[in-house]
C-alpha cells in the first residue's frame, strides 16, 4: 500500500504542478488580448493584468472589451468564446489551489478538503472532501490536454487579430 499511495501522490504532486503551470501560461495570454482590445502596449497591459489580482477579474476585464460598442462581431465573438472555456477550465484548478490534501487512512488515496464554508438557511457546511482516484487523475490531465490546446488557440487568435505580441 505504500508503494501504491507514494506513486499515486507523486502523480496527483506532479499533475498539480503541470495544472498551475499551464494555467498560469494560458491565463497570461489575457495580457495580449487587454493590449489589443485597449488599443495600448504590452507592457501597460502588463500593468492592468497584475493590477487585477484575480483570474475573475482579468477575464471580466477582456470580456468587457470585448463587448464595447462598436466592436465588430467578429473580434468579440472568438475573443467571448476562449474566456468562456477558460472560465470552465478554471473550475478543476480552483478545486486543486484551494483546497488542503490528506489522505484515507483505509485506501490511502490522497482526498482534497475544500477551503470553502458553505452557508445553509440554518447551518453551514465546512471542508467537503473527495477521494482523488484514478478518475479524478485523469481530469486533471485531460484538463491540462484542453489547457495546451486553449493556449494555442487564444496565440492564434492574438495572431490573426494583430494584437501586440
Amino acid at each position: 500500500m505504500t508503494d501504491d499511495f507514494e506513486t499515486k501522490f507523486d502523480r496527483l504532486i506532479l499533475l498539480v504542478g503541470r495544472l498551475n503551470y499551464m494555467w498560469t501560461n494560458t491565463e497570461s495570454l489575457l495580457i495580449h488580448l487587454i493590449a489589443g482590445l485597449s488599443g495600448t502596449n504590452k507592457d501597460v497591459a502588463v500593468i492592468i493584468f497584475l493590477t487585477l489580482n484575480t483570474t475573475r477579474a482579468r477575464i471580466d476585464l477582456v470580456e468587457r472589451l470585448a463587448k464595447m460598442e462598436g466592436r465588430p462581431e467578429e473580434v468579440r465573438d472568438p475573443i467571448l468564446e476562449h474566456t468562456q472555456r477558460l472560465t470552465k477550465l478554471s473550475g478543476i484548478r480552483n478545486k486543486y489551489n484551494h483546497c488542503i490534501y490528506s489522505f484515507d487512512q483505509e485506501s490511502g488515496n490522497p482526498k482534497t478538503i475544500l477551503m470553502r464554508i458553505a452557508d445553509r438557511k440554518t447551518d453551514i457546511k465546512l471542508g467537503r472532501e473527495d477521494t482523488v482516484d484514478d478518475n479524478a487523475l485523469q481530469e486533471i490531465e485531460d484538463v491540462v490536454a484542453q489547457l495546451s490546446k486553449a493556449n494555442r488557440d487564444i496565440w492564434k487568435l492574438i495572431s490573426q487579430l494583430g494584437y501586440p505580441v
